[in-house]
């Protein structure tokens, strides 16, 4: 089993409770952590042998490209997709929001959904 991690994926979206997130948007970063069974790439070193890191991006941009009020629900969908790809064992997806409209001094928000097969 091996760990695939692709971290910092910067997207411009319209998630966000406020009516004006919707039509602004903002900036949100995305990290994914995929358990992956890589017995067979370990041998063959062939992509087709493991989880393709350009089709998870892929599928990241696409999740996020759909609005949703709270960004608990993108992060659910990048998981789940990413669930549906060959080898891949389990899921963990990282949402941060930038710069959310809060009055308050933070380092980060951001909600983390996970799940496995």
């Amino acid at each position: 089993m091996g760990l695939i991690k692709i971290e910092g994926i910067k997207l411009y979206a319209f998630h966000g409770h406020l009516p004006e997130e919707a039509v602004l948007g903002g900036h949100f970063v995305v990290n994914v952590c995929l358990n992956v069974d890589t017995s067979s790439v370990e041998s063959s070193d062939k992509l087709e042998d493991t989880v393709d890191y350009v089709n998870v991006i892929e599928i990241v941009k696409e999740q996020m490209s759909i609005r949703s009020s709270m960004i608990e629900c993108p992060a659910s969908r990048i998981m789940k997709k990413l669930l549906l790809l060959n080898r891949v064992l389990s899921v963990k997806v990282e949402v941060e929001k930038v710069l959310p409209p809060v009055n308050a001094i933070f380092d980060k928000i951001s909600v983390v959904s996970e799940g496995s097969n």
